[in-house]
């Protein structure tokens, strides 16, 4: 056993040494499985794929959507520019004082949880040590907040989420976003992008409350998964993977949002702070819920 281990050690700091590459892509198919039993029949066999993927691709897709969304949107604010609506009509009361409340906490948890997961993706380009470390227990500390605001994010606004003729109208305009004439933008009280922001964060972002666990938690028992051939090996690989691909979406969802509600149209995250939203706004950008109001006679 304990040659085992000595083994096991070499072969991993000659990974760290050489780099991630084909090779030790290798190392995580055949070599070190083998050496722990991990590969054995039966099991999902995600040595080779959680090797190759979080040893060579994960980091530069990460670090492209970290840079090159940024680098769309300012090219976006050059030529097109934000929308201005005008501050002269009346506003509409879009959200509620625990709406705001909320999305507020929700808001709080994602901008400690992106950059500190960032911080653990890049370890060791920051030096690893006590400063990735305590990043890792931010990043713990701040899922927990999230969960505060996810269950009650989701059960006050997931009436409207669901998809509708407007949002495949939406999506064919990309929101009116390429121009800047004020036409009409077919859409509810969200659009097709806050949509697919939702679902991303309330639904993603469970299973990433998840699989983040498993991570953090290493020592447990699997119980039942081990009668189906699912060791914590395989667990812990398919729950990094799972994470990291979902953290990728989050991420470029997340700087998108930021982008509409601060950058592409003036005055935008004022809605969420005071709960109302400039009439002009929202019969542009959400004809189709202006129409609904104006036809209840709550304008």
């Amino acid at each position: 056993m304990k040659n085992k281990y000595i083994v096991l050690s070499i072969l991993v700091l000659s990974t760290l040494a050489f780099g991630a590459n084909a090779d030790s892509a290798i190392w995580g198919k055949e070599l070190i499985p083998n050496i722990l039993g991990y590969d054995k029949e039966g099991s999902l066999h995600l040595g080779y794929l959680f090797t190759l993927l979080q040893g060579t691709y994960f980091k530069p897709v990460f670090l492209g959507v970290l840079l090159g969304v940024p680098a769309v949107f300012f090219i976006h604010y050059m030529i097109i520019g934000p929308m201005i609506f005008s501050h002269d009509r009346k506003k509409i009361y879009v959200f509620t004082l625990f709406n705001r409340i909320i999305h507020a906490i929700a808001g709080i948890a994602f901008m400690l949880l992106i950059p500190t997961g960032l911080v653990m993706m890049f370890g060791t380009t920051f030096g690893g040590g006590e400063f990735v470390r305590a990043c890792k227990e931010i990043h713990a500390i701040s899922t927990l907040l999230f969960i505060v605001s996810i269950f009650p994010m989701f059960t006050m606004w997931v009436r409207w989420m669901f998809v509708h003729w407007d949002d495949f109208k939406w999506l064919m305009i990309v929101g009116g976003y390429l121009n800047k004439n004020k036409k009409p933008v077919p859409a509810g009280k969200f659009n097709a992008g806050q949509k697919m922001w939702f679902w991303l964060a309330t639904l993603g972002g469970i299973v990433m409350i998840g699989t983040g666990a498993v991570m953090y938690f290493q020592d447990f028992k699997l119980g039942i998964l081990v009668e189906y051939g699912i060791s914590q090996i395989d667990f812990l690989r398919a729950s990094a993977l799972v994470h990291n691909i979902l953290g990728m979406a989050v991420l470029a969802l997340f700087m998108t949002h930021v982008y509409m509600s601060v950058f592409a149209i003036k005055g935008a995250i004022h809605s969420i702070i005071t709960g109302y939203k400039e009439e002009e706004e929202v019969e542009i950008l959400h004809s189709s819920f202006y129409k609904k109001l104006k036809k209840q006679n709550k304008i």
